[in-house]
């Protein structure tokens, strides 16, 4: 009888000292986010589903060359190499010796919105990034949104929208299950992220990539993008 109460009362102590623990943890994270959403935005996070994303990339790249761009899952790498250098030569005598797509890397393992983060948060955990700024679609906002602030938030990084102006059918089917699955998996991913980092070895920056690579692939960049891909392609 006394073994038993003593041991009722260890697992009770047991239990007091996790919710403590976990409390202090919470607390700790919280005014980590507190602190990160009042800094400047110190690298920015573009999902991919419409090149509309990948121009307003380029020209963000543009006006601020200081600022770590990653695409994630975007348009085939010479549609967005292409995009950043229109951007460069239109504004070359602002920009100088500048390259926009220097600042710009490509994640290409990501196939879904929770991939995107997935991918993402390694990188962005070694650029030292504490405050992310988030462009996608407006129609993709609110899932992407939570889903990025539930991720990158259990690892004291916040995340702020920019919603893109999209044309057309938007790139993202949204709908409030798709949403709420994805939270879900987000909450678990989160977890799971404090033990496991996948590591994407397609990450590439733009002006490191081989054109020439892409020679007789099959790929088409958006209508959209009204791009002009270089003539050493040589497609047919």
């Amino acid at each position: 009888m006394l073994l038993d109460q003593k041991f009722r009362q260890a697992r009770q102590y047991c239990l007091i000292a996790i919710l403590a623990l976990l409390t202090g943890l919470l607390l700790h994270r919280s005014f980590q986010l507190y602190q990160a959403a009042h800094r400047p935005v110190d690298a920015v996070l573009v999902l991919g589903g419409s090149i509309r994303r990948e121009m307003a990339a380029a020209e963000l790249a543009r006006d601020n060359s200081q600022l770590p761009i990653l695409i994630s899952a975007g348009s085939p790498a010479p549609c967005v190499w292409a995009i950043a250098e229109r951007e460069a030569q239109a504004y070359r005598s602002k920009l100088g010796d500048i390259d926009p797509k220097a600042q710009i890397w490509l994640e290409s393992c990501a196939t879904s919105t929770l991939g995107n983060y997935r991918f993402s948060l390694p990188i962005l955990e070694s650029w030292g990034a504490r405050h992310v700024q988030l462009m996608t679609s407006g129609t993709h906002q609110l899932r992407a949104t939570g889903l990025g602030r539930i991720i990158l938030g259990s690892h004291g990084i916040w995340l702020s929208p920019t919603p893109v102006v999209e044309t057309g059918r938007p790139g993202n089917q949204e709908s409030k299950l798709k949403t709420a699955v994805d939270w879900m998996r987000g909450l678990a991913w989160a977890c799971i992220s404090q033990l496991y980092a996948p590591q994407c070895h397609g990450l590439v920056r733009l002006d490191q990539v081989v054109l020439e690579d892409w020679v007789g692939r099959d790929f088409e960049c958006e209508h959209q993008g009204q791009v002009e891909l270089p003539e050493r392609l040589n497609r047919p």
